[in-house]
């Protein structure tokens, strides 16, 4: 199929298909899912070049996109690559402090923002008289205007004030001169171990990403529809959208994502690009039902997912031909219970289901491969416009992240085992920052990914995050990401942050699902009534019967990597306190500094109790 460059890729469409559906978006006034035609997509985004063009903007401009998922944002962005333009999107969390860094770093003159809480922030910005922004664009028609506010604009009258042939004649100009060598994006990076940097990426590497996403996955069609939720300010979703539309795919838009449950059964999409936290969550929903269940039932169930793991991963895994009586069972098995179980979740119809951004576990993988979810397990970054590696459909390692993507060199560094990368994807450096670019790269031009691997052949191992590797007292090294995994695929445990950098054993702080907690404490035999959260923090049976939890989990582990000493928090980690980044990563600096008293006391010279009330 051919790959049209971004800044033609609506019109290209709309001339071959211009009925075709290509976005849906929830109506919330009549509480339906629209449909927009790839005519309509054109129109629109012409119509934003078109209001570009009649504000002077020239080639190459940086222009802000501070918003929700929306269909203005598709608009909005494609417009903006019409003209030549440089997108730079904000995540819709981000604060107006974190909204004036990237607005005076990038020089954004104009900014397009979704709702009240991005338009109150943006508007603060520009009055503060710290910025350059000059434009507000506002998609959604019910924010309220501040009664000083006598620039900002909606964004129907805004595509409004640019509709003129001047001003079409102008875009259509600049579209024909769109090279694949413009940068077409500015995402600037989450900043968990220091400031935040915006990552060029350019318009070849979109369309590398296309092209090769084709090859290595020829199953992707036009008859797909693709459940987007994640943010398209993500270098994950972003890349995914523009794959899915490439092939003439539809993309339903999630513009809450906190509704994603109720918006899937739906959609009832085939594909869906996610983060391992949703699909934790599945896990230990899926396993709360069956361990409800009779003996009799769960015995039942239990050799439906046998039999799925054999026929997924001891036979299609590996290329190898399926038994006649494990194809059978396996197909009963689909039909049955593994139908009624995606059914649940309006998954019954999902095919294919990129994973990415942060490790999942194997063994939860290895749960949803067994049951039926298509999971593609792969490994990317910003600066490489998402895709490094990933599984194929058939003969691949289910403990591995993938194959690297054709046109890619990888390497691993003999020293560090950090993965090192070169090819048309990776960024060519950090805006307006010399001194991190040429910290990112090595003096033969690899990019240096930050990430320990083991390469065996194509296929890619993770290890760990090189940067986030702690070294205790002991001069032991502990990969917290690893435990992290382990202990958050038990729904008990909501959220963890391990500590253990220089310290003589590891500990962590605990977010508990404090409904399970109280549930399990009942049960034998403990009651907490109207005690406050803070209290029942510092409750030793509560303490216990998550330990037993952990220890469980934490089986796999060699003993110096194991959580001895735990403090449960009243609240969870948010991006309000800056303890997590906008895609939900812990800020371990800003964890450490906010914890800082809870830390200490689990050093204080005591006895380590286990599990069992004993010392270790």
């Amino acid at each position: 199929m051919e790959v049209y460059h971004l800044a033609e890729l609506a019109q290209r469409m709309a001339e071959k298909n211009p009925n075709r559906t290509a976005i849906l978006y929830h109506n919330s006034k009549t509480n339906e899912w629209n449909k927009v035609k790839w005519q309509k997509m054109y129109e629109m985004s012409l119509g934003v070049a078109k209001a570009l063009a009649e504000l002077g903007v020239e080639e190459h401009a940086r222009i802000g996109i501070y918003s929700q998922n929306m269909r203005f944002s598709l608009w909005s962005e494609l417009g903006i690559f019409m003209m030549r333009c440089i997108s730079v999107p904000l995540y819709a969390t981000c604060s107006p402090q974190q909204v004036e860094f990237v607005v005076n770093d990038a020089g954004l003159k104009i900014i397009f923002v979704g709702e009240q809480f991005q338009y109150n922030n943006a508007y603060e910005v520009q009055q503060s008289g710290k910025s350059c922004i000059e434009q507000i664009v506002i998609f959604d028609d019910r924010v309220i205007k501040k009664s000083d506010d006598h620039t900002s604009l909606y964004f129907e009258e805004f595509v409004r004030r640019g509709d003129s042939m001047r001003n079409e004649t102008i875009a259509k100009v600049r579209c024909s001169q769109a090279m694949e060598s413009d940068i077409a994006t500015m995402i600037y990076t989450s900043g968990t171990t220091g400031k935040s940097k915006g990552v060029t990426i350019t318009h070849s590497a979109f369309l590398w990403q296309i092209r090769v996403h084709q090859e290595v996955y020829p199953n992707i069609t036009s008859k797909d529809l693709n459940f987007t939720f994640l943010p398209l300010s993500h270098i994950f979703e972003k890349g995914w959208v523009y794959v899915v539309l490439s092939v003439g795919a539809k993309v339903a838009i999630l513009t809450d994502p906190k509704k994603v449950l109720l918006a899937l059964p739906q959609i009832r999409p085939t594909m869906m690009c996610n983060v391992p936290r949703f699909w934790e969550k599945i896990f230990q929903g899926v396993k709360e039902k069956i361990d409800s269940f009779p003996k009799a039932v769960q015995s039942v169930i239990k050799h439906s997912i046998n039999i799925g793991y054999r026929y997924q991963l001891d036979y299609r895994a590996k290329g190898l031909k399926v038994p006649i009586h494990i194809a059978v069972l396996n197909a009963i098995y689909s039909r049955t219970l593994f139908k009624l179980l995606k059914k649940k979740v309006g998954l019954q119809r999902v095919r294919f289901c990129p994973v990415a951004g942060a490790p999942l576990s194997i063994e939860i993988n290895k749960f949803l491969q067994s049951v039926g979810f298509p999971i593609i397990v792969g490994y990317g970054l910003t600066e490489t416009c998402a895709t490094v590696s990933c599984s194929p459909l058939k003969n691949y390692d289910i403990t591995s992240i993938g194959n690297i993507m054709p046109g890619l060199d990888a390497m691993i560094d003999p020293k560090t085992d950090e993965i090192l990368l070169k090819g048309h994807i990776v960024t060519k450096g950090y805006w307006n920052n010399p001194e991190a670019t040429k910290e990112a790269f090595t003096e033969d031009g690899w990019f240096k990914t930050g990430d320990a691997g083991r390469l065996v052949g194509k296929t890619l191992y993770f290890k760990e995050r090189i940067k986030e590797l702690y070294k205790t007292a002991n001069g032991k090294y502990i990969a917290p990401q690893q435990i992290e995994g382990l202990l958050t695929s038990d729904s008990m445990i909501e959220q963890v942050a391990v500590i253990a950098d220089g310290y003589k054993f590891v500990s962590a702080l605990i977010y508990p699902n404090w409904n399970k907690l109280l549930k399990e404490a009942q049960e034998r035999g403990f009651i907490f009534e109207d005690e406050d959260r803070q209290t029942l923090t510092r409750k030793h049976e509560l303490q216990r019967i998550i330990m037993s939890h952990i220890e469980i989990a934490q089986a796999s582990l060699a003993q110096f990597e194991k959580v001895k000493k735990i403090t449960l928090l009243a609240e969870p980690f948010s991006i309000e306190k800056e303890e997590l980044t906008n895609t939900l990563k812990l800020r371990r600096k800003v964890i450490i500094k906010n914890y800082s008293k809870e830390i200490s006391n689990m050093y204080i010279d005591s006895p380590i109790v286990g599990p069992d009330g004993k010392p270790y």
